[in-house]
């Protein structure tokens, strides 16, 4: 029951390979498709960086292939789980279910990690079990630490390739990330992603009965302990960097000893932020290239006759980000030592694949916002909501009309209101979501409360069509919380910075295609990340994923 081991494997930066499809004319020998996602990375920050970069990475992709430089997603709720799985389907999340990190359960009445999975535990990857300190809020949410993409509710570019395939394609998803592998291998193909608590890249029972030996041996390597008491430092003379000044603000997040400015300073090997650490660095992503050179090899994909898939989620971006900012010495240097990685990556898939063999797409699963210090510091004033009272307005509110502690829960963005109190007290819930969405609106810092129950309200407000397209039935809340453009809404903790706006900094992101028939060329036009799916199937010749609302991208197709 925890296997389906039936299928091959997928991944959201994207390199394809087809087996001799029509692309620009001309029949193509693709024998790859390679989806890389870069976790965090906005639509802007490729320009801001451009002239730093080598020939071989980011600069491969836009001198050779389609980019699109005006790329932004469509729903409200701007997370990792939501954009990936946006990327992998090319649905909505009212349609695929992952309208957030953490979700609705709606038979248990709790709230649910996004991919958590009671009946797919971790594979064990060592006999010693070990625990890091956990970080993530959404993390912290789980019930149990099984996961598996059984919550995804339609299927994914990776599920349409294996069924057009007969199910011969190797289909697999590699990431920093859980729930960025599991959603990029779709249903059918198998996910790695690293652990935190021991360094290790693990899977759960859904994909494997035992870890292939490959893997085994990968881990038995320890590499990610061997960073241990090392630093993390800049790979070019700190004067080449043109964010060289934003190397110690006072907002930034010192993670436990790993500082704020550079070099930053790995914990020792018994740290239980050590894992952690290595993510909130380049060296996340070097483990990531690491891990994925061994799956190509082993694995042996583009050896196949039909196109294999590959997606890797490059993790660290995010992380940087979200304990330093966009604007940091930090974000600069993070994607600057990605593009090199980026290079060897290219150069490797070309030396055991073949580049004139590849399809490659990139993209990413949502932008960043800037710190709202950093904001007031450039003279546009702005703050941080306190989640508190958001609480105890809305419970304000409930208390008013009858109802003590009407508030069941509230994590970002939605609120959830208890239904069974609500239908005791005889109330209309239509009238007390909207009273309460009224109250919250008055907050300084909230643009708006949306009550779900009464979206027709709000006719003609583009940013509610977002958040519709964000609304599940039965996993989203009753009241979605929009907080005005740069003030941030986030728990206590030591999260620094969030993403999850629908504003155009959050939405933003690059879409580059570079691969056999390809044109070299810049599209401004106005796209979506829910055109990709869509875009991969047209190019391999395939019926779009089942529930794809997004279209091809003529530019690439035709």
């Amino acid at each position: 029951m925890f296997s389906r081991i039936a299928f091959a494997t997928a991944p959201v930066l994207i390199l394809a390979v087809l087996v001799q499809p029509a692309l620009a004319g001309d029949e193509q020998d693709i024998r790859l498709v390679l989806q890389v996602t870069v976790d965090g990375l906005r639509g802007d920050l490729l320009n801001r960086y451009m002239n730093s970069f080598g020939k071989g990475g980011f600069n491969y992709l836009t001198q050779n292939g389609t980019r699109y430089t005006n790329a932004h997603y469509q729903h409200a709720n701007t997370e990792t789980i939501v954009g990936h799985t946006t990327l992998a389907t090319g649905t909505y999340p009212s349609q695929h279910g992952m309208v957030g990190n953490v979700i609705y359960d709606r038979k248990a009445g709790e709230l649910s990690y996004n991919i958590e999975d009671a009946e797919a535990p971790l594979l064990p990857s060592r006999e010693q079990i070990t625990t890091g300190d956990q970080v993530d809020p959404s993390q912290k949410i789980s019930r149990t630490k099984g996961r598996s993409p059984r919550a995804i509710e339609v299927p994914a570019f990776a599920d349409t390739l294996a069924a057009y395939t007969a199910g011969k394609s190797k289909i697999f998803g590699v990431s920093g990330k859980d729930r960025s592998a599991v959603a990029m291998a779709g249903h059918a193909g198998k996910a790695f992603w690293f652990s935190t608590d021991n360094g290790d890249f693990i899977t759960s029972r859904y994909y494997y009965e035992k870890y292939p030996a490959w893997v085994s041996d990968w881990n038995k390597q320890r590499k990610a302990e061997k960073y241990a008491d090392t630093e993390w430092t800049l790979s070019s003379d700190k004067s080449s960097y043109l964010l060289a000044a934003q190397d110690d603000r006072p907002y930034e997040v010192d993670l436990e000893g790993f500082g704020r400015t550079f070099p930053h300073r790995y914990g020792k090997a018994d740290s239980k932020l050590l894992f952690t650490q290595l993510m909130v660095s380049s060296a996340g992503n070097e483990l990531l290239f690491d891990f994925a050179k061994d799956l190509i090899t082993k694995e042996q994909l583009g050896k196949n006759s039909v196109p294999d898939y590959l997606s890797i989620s490059f993790s660290s971006e995010d992380a940087v980000n979200h304990f330093f900012g966009p604007s940091s010495l930090e974000n600069e240097a993070v994607v600057r030592d990605l593009d090199k990685t980026l290079s060897e990556l290219f150069k490797f898939i070309d030396e055991n694949v073949g580049l004139k063999h590849t399809l490659i797409v990139l993209s990413s699963d949502h932008g960043m916002a800037d710190m709202p210090e950093y904001m007031t510091e450039l003279g546009y004033d702005v703050g941080r909501l306190d989640s508190k009272k958001i609480l105890a307005v809305a419970n304000k509110v409930g208390k008013r009309m009858g109802i003590d502690e009407v508030v069941d829960y509230f994590f970002r963005p939605y609120i959830y209101l208890n239904e069974e109190k609500i239908k005791a007290a005889n109330l209309s819930y239509k009238e007390l979501e909207k009273n309460i969405a009224d109250a919250l609106t008055e907050i300084e810092g909230v643009n708006l409360a949306v009550s779900t129950k009464n979206f027709s309200a709000y006719k003609g407000n583009p940013i509610v069509k977002q958040v519709k397209r964000n609304h599940h039935t039965t996993r989203s809340g009753d009241i979605y919380i929009i907080q005005d453009p740069y003030w941030f809404l986030l728990e206590e903790g030591l999260i620094a910075v969030m993403h999850g706006s629908p504003w155009r900094y959050d939405t933003h992101v690059p879409i580059i295609f570079s691969g056999p028939g390809i044109v070299a060329q810049n599209v401004s036009r106005l796209v979506h990340p829910v055109d990709v799916a869509p875009t991969l199937a047209s190019i391999l010749g395939m019926s779009p994923p089942g529930a794809a609302q997004g279209k091809h991208l003529v530019e690439v197709t035709d």
